[in-house]
Formats: C-alpha cells, sequence, structure tokens
C-alpha cells in the first residue's frame, strides 16, 4: 500500500516536472492528499460552465469555486475565489466571474477550469505545513490559519517526519493553544485529527525530497475532525549538493587527536616578535605542553629553541595536528604535504578565504583535505584551547584554568569575550575551540566530542549559522541526557527575507525555525551573550532538581516581588507552601514577616532566622529548590550571610541531600565578594539583579527536563 502510494504521487510529479512546472494545481493536489490519506472535502473540476452546475448539485448544498490554473498561485489575490455560491444561477454566475477575474488578473495564465468544492462547516482555521528549509532540511509547521496566519504568525515548527505524539506536541507549542481546546463555551477540536494531518503531511515531505512546500490552509478544525479545505505543492528548483558525512567514531578518532594531541606541528613557525607563528609557539611553549612542538619553516634551523624544519614531512614521527600559521596563498600547498604526512587535524587560522569573498580558495582546501582525510578546523580563525592538555594553539592570550565548561564560537572577537570573562570569573574551562568560516568541523562535531568528554559538564556555543541543522540535532539529542548545551544563535533580525510560494514558507523565517528545532533538539537557548556565558559558568555548579516546588526566602519584601515574577517568567512553579510547612516556617520569622511564598523574614534579622528559614528549605523533602533574596544590614553582613549559607549547603551535601539553591543579594559594594564567595562554595550568586539567578535556575530545569530528569521534556 505504502509502495503503491509512493508510484502515484512519483508518476504525478514527474509529470509535472515534463510540463516545466513546479506548481501543483489543486486537483493534483488532491491526489496528493488522497494518496497520503490527508482529509479535504469532496470536489471536482469543471471545464465549462454546465460542469460546474451540475457537479454543484450532487454537493446538495453551498460550495465554494475556485480558479484552477498552473499559472495563478495565489488565487484570492486574483479574484479567483467564492465561497458559499448555492443554486444553477448563482454557479453560472460565479463561474463566469472567476473566470473573467482571472483573465484580468493574468491575460496568458493557463486555465484547467474552476474546482467546485463541498463547503465545509464553520471552525477553528488552522494551517499545516511544510517546508524545505536551508540549516534543516524537511521541517513540518503548524499554527492559527486562514486570514490569521499573517497576522499573528503564531507557527511552531518540527523535524520532518513527526511521529503522532510529536505532532499532537505541536498543537500545544503555539500562543494560542488554549483556543483550541475550546473557549467561552466554544467546542474544543478533534487534536488527534488534526495531529494525523501533521503527521501525514509531514511523511509526504520526508518521502519526496523534491517538494519544497506544501501549504494545508486553511484546515478546518471541528470537534468531528479536520479537513483541509485548500492544498498547495511546489516543487523545488534544484536539489543541494550532499554533504560530506563521518561516522560518530571517525568523528570521535579525529577529534581525540586534535583535543588530545601528542604531537603539535605550527607550520609558518617565526623567531620574530609580531607574527601570529611566533605567538603560536610561544603560548604552545609557555602553556606547558608536554606533547612535542615542531616548528615548520624552510627559512630557519631553529625557532624558540626547537629544531625547525623545512617542510612538515621532514617531522619525524606521527603528528596529529598542524597548526597554519602561513598566508592564505600558501594554504594548499601546504596542506597537500600534511596530507601525505597522513596528519589528521589542521588548524587553519589564517583568513583570506570564504569570509572575504575567496570561495573558490576555500574550495580547493576542502577538496585537498577531503581527497587526504584530514580534518580542517577554520579557516579565520583564533586557534584553540585545551586546558586538561596545557594546550594553547592560538595566537591570542593564554588561559589555563581548568574546568568542567566547553566554549566554541564562530567568532574570533566573541571567542576573546569568552577568555575575559573566563578570567574575570574564574570560569574554568575544558576547551575554547574557535570555528570561523567551518570549512569542515564544526558545531555537530565539537558536541560528539564534548559530550564524551570526561572533563567536560556544560557545553556552550555561540552560531551564527549550522551547516547540518540536522546533523547538530542529532548530536545535541545524544549528549543533552548526559551534560547541558547551551546555544546563543546570533542573526534573530535577519529572519524570513526570502520570497516564499506558500503561507508557510512565508512565516518560516531563519529564527522562527531555529528556535523551534533548538528547543527540539533539547539545548538551552540563551538570549545573549553573557547570558550564555552565566549558564555555562553557573550550570556544572547547581544540582539537578528532584522535583517543580520553588521556594523564595527573602529579606526584603520588594525583593521578593521581583524574585517572583522572575520565577513565573522563566517557566518555574512557586510552591503552594502546605499549612504545616507555612506554621513551621513562621516559627523563625517575626510576626510582622509574612509567610507563605516568597517567605519574607524582613531585613532586620540575625544571621540565625537566616539559617533557621533556609535549614527547613533545605530539610523538607517537598521543596526542591530555593530561591534567596539577601538585603545588607549591618546585623547581617554580606559575608556572614555567604558563609552561612555556603556551610549549611555543604553540610547538607555532606548528608545526600542536594537541592539547587540560587541568591540575589542586594546592597552596597561588599555584596559582590560575597557573590564570588558563594558561587564558589556551590550557590550561584549574583548582585544587584533578581532576574539573573532565577534565569540560571530556570535554564537548570529546562535541561532536567529533556535530560528526562523532572518529565515533560518537549
Amino acid at each position: 500500500m505504502a509502495e503503491d502510494r509512493v508510484l502515484r504521487v512519483r508518476s504525478l510529479l514527474e509529470s509535472v516536472r515534463a510540463e516545466g512546472r513546479t506548481a501543483l494545481t489543486a486537483p493534483e493536489g488532491k491526489v496528493i492528499a488522497d494518496a497520503y490519506g490527508i482529509a479535504v472535502p469532496g470536489e471536482e473540476l469543471a471545464t465549462d460552465v454546465d460542469e460546474a452546475v451540475a457537479f454543484a448539485a450532487r454537493f446538495n448544498g453551498p460550495v465554494v469555486m475556485k480558479i484552477v490554473s498552473p499559472d495563478i498561485l495565489h488565487k484570492t489575490d486574483a479574484g479567483g475565489v467564492i465561497v458559499g455560491v448555492e443554486g444553477a444561477t448563482d454557479v453560472r454566475a460565479a463561474f463566469h466571474t472567476i473566470i473573467d477575474n482571472a483573465r484580468a488578473y493574468d491575460a496568458d495564465a493557463r486555465i484547467s477550469g474552476v474546482q467546485v468544492q463541498e463547503l465545509l462547516p464553520k471552525g477553528q482555521e488552522v494551517i499545516v505545513g511544510a517546508v524545505t528549509d536551508p540549516t534543516f532540511g524537511k521541517v513540518v509547521a503548524f499554527g492559527l490559519g486562514g486570514v490569521l496566519v499573517e497576522v499573528l504568525k503564531d507557527v511552531t515548527f518540527r523535524l520532518a517526519p513527526v511521529d503522532a505524539d510529536e505532532a499532537l506536541s505541536m498543537l500545544d507549542s503555539i500562543r494560542s493553544a488554549e483556543i483550541l481546546r475550546g473557549v467561552r463555551g466554544q467546542a474544543g477540536v478533534d487534536r488527534w485529527a488534526v495531529a494525523e494531518q501533521i503527521r501525514r503531511v509531514s511523511e509526504l515531505v520526508a518521502d519526496f525530497p523534491e517538494i519544497a512546500e506544501v501549504d494545508l490552509n486553511p484546515v478546518i478544525a471541528t470537534a468531528e475532525g479536520a479537513v483541509a479545505a485548500d492544498i498547495r505543492v511546489i516543487l523545488a528548483e534544484s536539489q543541494p549538493a550532499p554533504r560530506r558525512t563521518y561516522t560518530r567514531e571517525e568523528i570521535l578518532t579525529s577529534m581525540r587527536r586534535l583535543m588530545q594531541p601528542g604531537s603539535v606541528a605550527v607550520i609558518g613557525a617565526s623567531n620574530e616578535q609580531g607574527k601570529i607563528g611566533n605567538s603560536v609557539m610561544r603560548n604552545l611553549i609557555d602553556g606547558g605542553f608536554a606533547g612535542e612542538i615542531h616548528p615548520v619553516n624552510p627559512k630557519a634551523d631553529d625557532i624558540l629553541g626547537r629544531k625547525a624544519y623545512k617542510s612538515v614531512t621532514d617531522v619525524p614521527g606521527e603528528v596529529d595536528v598542524a597548526v597554519f600559521a602561513i598566508p592564505a596563498k600558501f594554504v594548499a600547498s601546504a596542506l597537500e604535504e600534511v596530507g601525505r604526512k597522513k596528519i589528521p587535524n589542521a588548524v587553519l587560522i589564517p583568513s583570506g578565504f570564504a569570509e572575504t569573498g575567496e570561495h573558490e580558495l576555500q574550495a580547493e582546501i576542502v577538496a585537498i583535505a577531503e581527497r587526504h582525510g584530514v580534518r580542517l578546523l577554520g579557516p579565520n580563525i583564533y586557534g584553540y584551547y585545551s586546558t586538561w592538555q596545557d594546550l594553547c594553539a592560538t595566537f591570542c592570550t593564554p588561559y589555563d584554568v581548568k574546568g568542567g565548561v566547553a566554549l566554541t564560537s564562530q567568532s574570533g572577537g566573541i571567542g576573546m569575550a569568552i577568555l575575559g570573562f573566563a578570567r574575570t570569573t574564574k570560569t574554568g574551562v575544558s576547551a575554547i575551540v574557535g570555528l570561523g568560516n567551518k570549512s569542515d568541523l564544526d558545531e555537530d562535531d565539537l558536541l560528539t566530542w564534548f559530550g564524551e568528554d570526561p572533563n567536560t559538564q556544560c557545553i556552550a556555543m555561540h552560531l551564527e549559522d549550522l551547516k547540518d541543522g540536522r546533523a547538530f540535532v542529532e548530536a545535541a539529542r545524544a549528549t543533552v541526557p548526559k551534560k547541558p548545551v547551551v546555544v546563543l544563535k546570533a542573526g534573530r533580525t535577519a529572519a524570513g527575507a526570502r520570497a516564499a510560494g506558500s503561507h508557510t514558507g512565508a512565516l518560516a523565517g531563519d529564527d522562527a525555525v531555529y528556535d523551534d528545532i533548538l528547543r527540539q533538539a533539547g539545548v538551552i537557548r540563551a538570549p545573549g551573550l553573557n547570558d550564555m556565558l552565566e549558564y555555562a559558568r553557573a550550570l556544572p555548579v547547581l544540582p539537578a532538581p528532584q522535583g517543580d516546588n520553588v521556594v523564595i526566602i527573602t529579606g526584603a519584601g520588594g525583593s521578593g516581588v521581583l524574585l517572583s515574577d522572575a520565577v513565573t517568567d522563566n517557566g518555574l512553579s512557586l510552591m503552594e507552601i502546605p499549612p504545616d510547612l507555612d506554621e513551621a516556617f513562621r516559627k523563625f520569622i517575626p510576626p510582622f514577616g509574612a509567610a507563605g511564598n516568597p517567605v519574607d523574614i524582613t531585613g532586620g534579622e540575625p544571621p540565625s532566622t537566616y539559617e533557621a528559614t533556609i535549614r527547613l528549605g533545605l530539610e523538607d523533602p517537598r521543596i526542591h529548590a530555593l530561591v534567596l533574596g539577601y538585603w545588607h544590614t549591618i546585623v547581617t553582613p554580606p559575608m556572614v550571610f555567604a558563609e552561612l549559607t555556603a556551610r549549611v549547603v555543604a553540610e547538607f551535601r555532606e548528608r545526600g541531600i542536594e537541592k539547587p539553591v540560587v541568591a540575589s543579594l542586594a546592597g552596597d559594594v561588599e555584596v559582590e565578594e560575597a557573590c564570588q564567595y558563594l558561587f564558589e562554595h556551590g550557590v550561584v550568586a549574583y548582585p544587584y539583579t533578581t532576574e539573573k539567578p532565577v534565569a540560571v535556575l530556570g535554564a537548570k530545569y529546562r535541561w532536567a527536563r529533556e535530560a528526562g530528569l523532572l518529565g515533560g521534556g518537549t
């Protein structure tokens, strides 16, 4: 049965191609709908007015009449749609009006006839569609349809194909989800029927890569079912060239030698200060890299006390990484030598490739690398740091604080911002990697490696694009159950600038698709650079929550209100305090304080009140996370608060009770030192902000859900 439908659709698409068309007519769309079980109303194609009258009579009620022309995509714009036509006289008049309007709209348009379609009952109009995204390939879309689709742009996207459960989840992912459940006495829609339309469209486009766009708009959803009033199918002009792919084992093998090399060659090494080749050599030597360092320079015998080689082919033994510090025009010939030497990785620092319009030069080096089995990092990068190997293969400032955070960036400037942040905040890193033009190695290669790397606990990535969105999603899904992945996707404002032949295509702006697909992959999307860095710094500090109940304990009522807002804004749940717990908190706070949630202990309380309430919050198993609001007073100075909080949290962790604790500290400059102390002792704390600590907690909760630790992953 499945083979039969594929053959039917394949035959139809080939005939459309043979006519030089990319847009299917409505009757052709119905053939596809019938093949894939996409529910559509009864309809007939009338080639003359008498046929139209006869067909309309069969439907025994009002009908919709639409122009059928391979040259008129947007029928409404051409005045080619009339709704609610009933009776022979009106059908004749509508037929002539539609034909006349089409001729006036496009005198040269080929007209096949007028579609006479059963008028569907009133219901909720939704849109189901699919597009071919340049990054993610086939993507299915769902949202409110009809006239609302372009006004509200309330649409969600998923990678196609989707299964029944994923399709159903899309109904809850739009802002107007409540409408579908029924509001103000109206019945909700048949959710499974709508989801089935989504699933079948996704299956269609997955089966036929040559289909560029599909539109079911509107789909009339009622309590009894979901039927597509109109189907539009557009074929692609061409198919993208296949990208070379590597197995997971191949990626891990080459990445292991890149990130844990025993031997590094520097092509373009120099004794001259100010040269990139000199800076790379100094960083490798001064950083304490324990492996072999081989300078390559045809004009030198000795560089920084190391024997220099005329060519990389002269270097004795195996070499794991070749770092290039030579002008772009010399890279191709040197890369040939790297290939002959069977070096598995080339780190291309030089610029002057695709980023400056030299696409052919970049294509040349990619071809050389593929021929020899060399993986390329770059070009146009600052290099990379692998701190656990004491490896600083870069011309930028060194960094050697080892830790659990892996950071990557597509931009050199962002890479240096990462470096400065790490130094200022004393964030230990496992690696910092520049990706630049991503001629070969990209985010999914790094994710695959960092997902397995025991030194990495959290991965944060700045990216402007993805070369292969599906490969990234696959790598992210394999990594997220083990450790958080934070993504800063730049370029949100460039969305939706392309022309499209369907409503779905017009709505599928780059960022709209990225946002939903990244969420589907389970990654945490950071709104800005500082957010990405703070998430990366803080997430490894916090233990995973065991449930949804968040309690705020604050010394300032104003902070409590703002912290409550932040909890809601970040999708967290303020615990409803049961009577016995409320009574327990009241034993420790003054009569003019307030229990409930937030627990307001008031600002004049001594350290013992903070300690007692924090202890209670950690002790009670019904509470799963604590948000602390501290107000600087002489009664409880900042460092006193920090030390008691850290001590209590450490005590409970020793007892096996680990809950995420975040803190907002308001006060004079001493709160900055207190926050640093808390961070170093396992409590995520920030001065002068109520939003940031809760945003970090929200990010931890999002990861915990995606990792299956709390349930309810999206």
